[in-house]
């Protein structure tokens, strides 16, 4: 991907965006299975289950868009008002890829 040289990093980073390749959540569920939500009651790097998951590629990070509609990410990505799913298979394949249409009816309580 080419980036004009005088591009702003504001202007590089949007730039990147409508490059990124998106998939679908409901895709997912169905290729690794229903996800739970974790709820992070200690530091995230003394956490060793939550240590173990990212090692697995099994968290995703779900964030609110500047529209405010939630996409996700593959991995732990530290950000306030950030939410984790754990899933029971690895998210690997789906690690440069941006998860749009988050269902929340499709993740187990």
């Amino acid at each position: 991907m080419k980036i004009c040289p005088r591009a702003s990093q504001s202007e590089a980073s949007a730039m990147k965006l409508l490059d990124v390749r998106t998939v679908r959540f409901a895709a997912i569920v169905e290729a690794c299975g229903a996800p739970q939500v974790y709820i992070p009651w200690q530091s995230l790097k003394e956490d060793r289950r939550l240590q173990a998951q990212i090692r697995q590629a099994r968290i995703m990070t779900i964030q609110k868009s500047g529209s405010g509609s939630d996409f996700g990410c593959v991995g732990l990505i530290e950000r306030k008002g950030a939410q984790y799913l754990v899933f029971p298979k690895s998210l690997k394949r789906f690690a440069d890829q941006r998860i749009v249409g988050i269902k929340w009816e499709l993740v187990k309580k």
